[in-house]
């Protein structure tokens, strides 16, 4: 059983309870409540089985073409409706003497500022292990 799998049976366990609704403006969550947040619970579980819809790869790229070249990917992953996306950055082993690979930071820290980017997290070997990013978008909302 992997890490996903653990994490999605922890959630069904408490989905099933209805231990996850959060009472609006309180940090509360009352345990009797039927949980709303069941649909972003199977969403998260699809996304994380899901292969990604797009990928960039950064390699050959400064910090500053790299951030703006993560920005207009993420932008148009986003208008195209994207669901999860991956970022090829490379692990590191010609940064010249860096702890961690310029690029794998770079994308961190976009990650991290970006508005419309979610969960993330590092990708499976088959496609590129430590040397990739996977990163779930949050769904457009709806303006009235």
């Amino acid at each position: 059983m992997n890490f996903a799998d653990i994490l999605n049976e922890w959630d069904r366990r408490n989905r099933s309870l209805g231990r996850a609704r959060k009472v609006e403006g309180s940090g509360i969550f009352d345990k009797d409540e039927e949980n709303p947040e069941e649909d972003k619970i199977e969403r998260r579980g699809r996304l994380l089985r899901k292969k990604p819809d797009a990928a960039i790869d950064l390699h050959g790229l400064n910090k500053d073409d790299a951030w703006d070249t993560l920005n207009d990917f993420f932008s148009r992953s986003l208008v195209l409706g994207h669901e999860k996306i991956l970022i090829i950055h490379g692990k590191g082993n010609h940064s010249n003497g860096e702890s961690e690979g310029v690029l794998k930071e770079i994308s961190r820290k976009f990650i991290e500022h970006c508005p419309y980017a979610g969960e993330s997290g590092s990708s499976s070997n088959s496609t590129g292990g430590s040397g990739a990013t996977w990163v779930l978008l949050k769904p457009k909302k709806i303006q009235p």
